[in-house]
């Protein structure tokens, strides 16, 4: 009886290995849907202190990558109300900052300008986990670009190769 179970088993695994790749290609950014935030200015912000931890030199900057994106969706799908909130109440301390010492908003804010600010929020205690969070999310949606594990990293899906015509050394 045992055999039958585990032959069962087997069989089913089976099947949704074969299914797994057809059903995962067919993944698009429309299929799997956007993550937005209630306005278009908290992303534009976003974008632009995703940007100011990563910044584009010779190789893409983090907003040319949309590292932005792929932080509202973890913050959206992966993280408790709790983190939610201090990221919302990050984004807004971070404009108001930016009004409070400049007069003008953080994407208006030159490069230097915004690394003083973000320097300064990390230093500040309610504003610390915020940072920590987004500069966190920021290197993961980074380093797990396709850009970067294709030219950077070199990223090979099977490791080594075969050389089936090299004589073997005695």
């Amino acid at each position: 009886m045992k055999r039958r179970a585990a032959m069962k088993s087997l069989g089913v695994a089976l099947g949704g290995l074969v299914a797994l790749p057809a059903w995962a290609n067919n993944w698009t950014p429309e299929s799997v849907g956007s993550a937005h935030f209630s306005a278009a200015a908290d992303e534009a912000l976003l974008a632009e202190i995703v940007e100011t931890f990563i910044p584009e030199t010779n190789t893409p900057g983090a907003k040319s990558l949309k590292v932005q994106q792929f932080v509202q969706r973890m913050i959206q799908d992966c993280y408790d109300d709790k983190a939610k909130a201090t990221f919302q109440q990050g984004l807004t301390q971070t404009d108001t900052l930016a009004q409070q010492t400049y007069s003008k908003t953080f994407v208006q804010c030159d490069g230097k300008q915004r690394i003083e600010l973000l320097k300064k929020m990390s230093n500040d205690a309610s504003s610390k986990a915020f940072i920590g969070l987004v500069k966190n999310l920021t290197i993961r949606g980074y380093t797990n670009s396709e850009y970067y594990l294709v030219n950077i990293a070199k990223f090979t899906l099977v490791p080594g190769f075969y050389h089936g015509c090299v004589p073997v050394k005695q």
